[in-house]
């Protein structure tokens, strides 16, 4: 009997992790997906969209997604800072892109990332 009572704790216990309903989330992510931004730039102008989202688009390359995640993780960036930092790529990128010369401007996005980043940074 005491073996039946373990298994069914054990089959109820192995239905909730199989469950794709209640993912088990990290607060920080938590916070990330629910945090929405409205941005006025390419494919999100006029749309609210997450900063987990954000940070997940093509604007965002994944060394820097890579970076701002350990950074909010570790508390050194603040969920506020994570969105400015996230919403100033996209802005910059997308105005990069819309240059008639979006070609030639590739790299000069990439620093405009790290000059973001370290912007946000110095503020603390």
């Amino acid at each position: 009997l005491i073996a039946v009572k373990t298994s069914d704790k054990d089959t109820v216990s192995a239905a909730a992790e199989k469950d794709g309903d209640s993912p088990r989330e990290e607060p920080w992510e938590k916070a990330l997906k629910t945090t929405v931004v409205d941005m006025d730039v390419g494919e999100f102008r006029g749309h609210k969209i997450s900063v987990w989202d954000l940070l997940h688009s093509k604007y965002i390359p994944e060394e820097n997604r890579k970076e701002l995640l350990e950074l909010y993780q570790a508390g050194e960036l603040t969920l506020e800072q994570v969105k400015m930092v996230v919403s100033t790529i996209v802005t910059k990128a997308e105005a990069a892109r819309a240059e008639p010369s979006a070609n030639a401007s590739s790299p000069r996005a990439e620093t405009t990332v790290t000059e973001a980043e370290d912007t946000h940074l110095q503020e603390d």
